[in-house]
C-alpha cells in the first residue's frame, strides 16, 4: 500500500469519520485500523522478521507479526488475509480472529485486530518489507523481544496472542 493510498481514519471506538492518504495519515497521527498476524508453521513455531530501512513505521525493526493497514472499505479479516499472501507469499489457511488491539505513541495510532494462521508452503518473502526472518518458539520470542529491537505494537500484538493462548489452552483443561 504505497502513500498515496486512501484509507479510513477511525476515533478511537473504532468507527470511521472519514478517509484520508496514507501520508496523511502518518503526518497527522491518525487513528486508522490494521492487522496483526502471528504467522506458525506446523510445530507452532512463531515467524519472526527483521523489517526493511524503508518502511514508514517502526524501520528495520523486528517484528514477530504481520500485517499492516487496513484499505478503506476493506474487512479486518480481508486485509488479514491480503497481507499474510503480500508479506509472506502464501494463502493463509484457518486465520483464526485473536482479539482487538489499541495501540497509540508519538508516531502511531492504530485499531487493529490480531489474527493467527498456520503456514504450511515454503515463505516467498516481500523484499520491499522483510529482510530476512526465521522459526521460533514462542519463548525465544520473547527471549529475543528483551535484547532486540521489535515494532512496538507488534510486541503488544504478540503478548496479547500469547496471554489469548494461554488462557484458550488452560480453559480446555
Amino acid at each position: 500500500m504505497g502513500a498515496s493510498e486512501i484509507i479510513d481514519v477511525v476515533d478511537r471506538d473504532d468507527n470511521v469519520v472519514g478517509q484520508a492518504s496514507r501520508a496523511r495519515v502518518r503526518s497527522e497521527n491518525l487513528w486508522h485500523r490494521a492487522t496483526y498476524i502471528v504467522a506458525l508453521d506446523r510445530q507452532g513455531r512463531v515467524f519472526v522478521h527483521l523489517r526493511t530501512a524503508t518502511k514508514d513505521v517502526f524501520p528495520f525493526h523486528f517484528d514477530a507479526v504481520v500485517g499492516g493497514v487496513v484499505a478503506s472499505g476493506e474487512t479486518y479479516r480481508a486485509a488479514a488475509a491480503r497481507e499474510v499472501e503480500e508479506e509472506l507469499g502464501v494463502v493463509p489457511r484457518h486465520l483464526r480472529e485473536i482479539g482487538a488491539l489499541r495501540y497509540e505513541d508519538g508516531t502511531n495510532r492504530v485499531i487493529g485486530r490480531i489474527y493467527d494462521c498456520v503456514v504450511t508452503s515454503p515463505l516467498v518473502l516481500q523484499a520491499e518489507e522483510i529482510v530476512t526472518g526465521e522459526w521460533l518458539d514462542a519463548d525465544e520470542v520473547v527471549r529475543r523481544m528483551g535484547s532486540e529491537t521489535f515494532c512496538p505494537d507488534g510486541e503488544l500484538a504478540f503478548r496479547t496472542w500469547r496471554r489469548v493462548r494461554s488462557r484458550r489452552a488452560a480453559a480446555q483443561d
